[in-house]
């Protein structure tokens, strides 16, 4: 194995792959108070020193892109028309002023909702850029220096989402100050509705990275994750609710898609906003989504312990 060069400590450790995100690898250590002849220091306060420098060396890197995140932000925006347009036939067509206990407004304000729960749960590249570091054998830098892959690239993603939600906080305002007529009357005003709604933002991030770590994971057995990776987030693009509310399908299938996690990456957090979702049958909602989020955490765990055993460290 070749050891890290050392340098290479000011190149840029993250290249982009889409607009809004991009496959991390892990930045040079030499700021971090780290490396391989560093001694190794225990217990949760030197851990958290070093993920929290992390997170500072990386949301700096992140913050160099905020003028991408807020012009790519505006463009996705623009599909956003054509589903008011579509959805308003829907609604004219069917003769009836609500759909599955939805108006038209709600459902409106329900799809543009779930833009904000995707910001937190959308893992762009997380998958794809931990099978290629296996394939490739550049992962072998993660084991020959004081750094866990999972804690990394944990730290990496909450600053990517930080730099993101600056970066498009314009964007957003704009589009819901045009679209602020689908909100009259759906805005929480009771303060538990917007703590459980923080809440499940916090969880569909949680749920959404080790989902896709864990999907990245199956690397170490299958090189090539490409095919794998592309069912996946199709299938995760409608059950989770993005496409429309999970309350518009047949009262089966509605109720097996509100038991699975995906549900936690779109709908859950948009219901609770709505309203939707109250008293018994929120905390309920929120104990289920804190159980998937401990389950994929420990999945990704064992998954990652599980591979380093047949890991090869070719290539790099």
């Amino acid at each position: 194995m070749t050891p890290p060069d050392p340098s290479a400590s000011n190149q840029q450790a993250v290249s982009l792959d889409q607009a809004s995100g991009g496959t991390e690898s892990a930045p040079e250590l030499a700021g971090i108070g780290s490396g391989p002849l560093a001694p190794p220091q225990y217990g949760w306060g030197p851990l958290l020193r070093k993920y929290g420098k992390i997170y500072r060396v990386s949301l700096a890197e992140r913050m160099t892109y905020r003028a991408d995140f807020l012009i790519t932000t505006f463009f996705r925006f623009l599909p956003t028309l054509t589903t008011i347009l579509l959805w308003s036939a829907i609604y004219d067509g069917s003769g009836s002023s609500t759909l599955a206990g939805f108006s038209y407004e709600q459902t409106i304000a329900y799809l543009l909702i779930v833009n904000i729960s995707r910001m937190f749960s959308s893992m762009p590249g997380l998958a794809g850029g931990i099978a290629r570091e296996v394939r490739d054998g550049t992962l072998k830098k993660y084991l020959i220096q004081p750094l866990d892959l999972i804690g990394y690239l944990l730290s990496y993603r909450m600053a990517h989402k930080t730099a993101y939600i600056i970066g498009s906080a314009l964007p957003y305002a704009v589009l819901f100050g045009i679209c602020y007529t689908f909100f009259v009357g759906n805005i929480p005003t009771d303060p538990m509705i917007w703590l459980a709604y923080a809440v499940s933002l916090v969880l569909a991030f949680l749920i959404g990275f080790f989902f896709e770590a864990s999907v990245g994971m199956v690397g170490f057995w299958f090189l090539e994750i490409t095919s794998i990776l592309w069912v996946v987030m199709t299938l995760n693009f409608f059950i989770s609710g993005q496409m429309l509310p999970l309350d518009f399908l047949p009262p089966f299938w509605a109720g097996l898609l509100k038991i699975l996690p995906f549900q936690y990456m779109a709908y859950f957090p948009a219901v609770i906003f709505l309203g939707k979702m109250e008293g018994s049958e929120l905390v309920e909602g929120l104990l289920l989504g804190l159980f998937w989020a401990v389950f994929f955490a420990v999945l990704c765990r064992w998954l990652y312990t599980k591979g380093l055993k047949q890991y090869g460290a070719y290539g790099g």
